[in-house]
C-alpha cells in the first residue's frame, strides 16, 4: 500500500515565510504569489512528481529559484523543506536536512547545483546513506572543486 503524502498550503508557505523574516531578517511580502501557488500545486501532481524525493526536489528548487517572495527565497526553501518532511513522517532526517541543504540552496540560486542533482543528495539523504563518492563527486565538480 502506498503511503499517502500530506501537503500545505500556500497561506502556510507565507506563514512560514513571514516568521523566517521577522526572525532573521529582510524584506517582507510576496513578489508573485501566483509562483508560490504553482510550486505547491506542482508537487500534488503525480504524474510530473511520482515520487516523495522528486516532489522534495521541486519544492525546494522551485522556492529557491522561482524568488515568489522578495527576500529570504533560499532560507524559505529549506525551512519549507524541512516542514514538508516532518509532514510526512521523515523526522529522522530533518536535522541533517537543514546543515546540509544550508550551502546547497546558495548552490542552486548560483546554478551550480541542479535540479536532478538535489534530487540525487535529498534521495541519499532520506535514504540515511552517506552520500556516495560518485555522489560526492557529482557535487563536488558542480561546485567548482575538481
Amino acid at each position: 500500500m502506498e503511503q499517502m503524502i500530506l501537503y500545505f498550503d500556500t497561506a502556510h508557505a507565507i506563514e512560514v515565510h513571514d516568521w523566517i523574516i521577522e526572525h532573521t531578517g529582510g524584506r517582507s511580502g510576496i513578489l508573485d504569489i501566483g509562483l508560490l501557488d504553482s510550486a505547491l500545486q506542482h508537487i500534488q501532481n503525480d504524474d510530473y512528481y511520482p515520487t516523495f524525493e522528486e516532489k522534495l526536489a521541486h519544492l525546494v528548487f522551485a522556492i529557491n529559484k522561482f524568488h515568489a517572495f522578495n527576500d529570504g527565497n533560499k532560507r524559505s526553501s529549506v525551512t519549507l523543506g524541512a516542514y514538508f518532511l516532518m509532514l510526512n513522517g521523515y523526522d529522522y532526517c530533518v536535522p541533517r536536512f537543514l546543515i546540509d541543504l544550508e550551502n546547497i540552496v546558495v548552490a542552486i540560486a548560483d546554478n551550480q547545483v541542479s535540479k536532478d542533482l538535489l534530487q540525487m543528495l535529498i534521495t541519499s539523504l532520506i535514504a540515511e546513506d552517506d552520500y556516495s563518492d560518485e555522489l560526492k563527486l557529482r557535487l563536488l565538480d558542480a561546485l567548482g572543486g575538481l
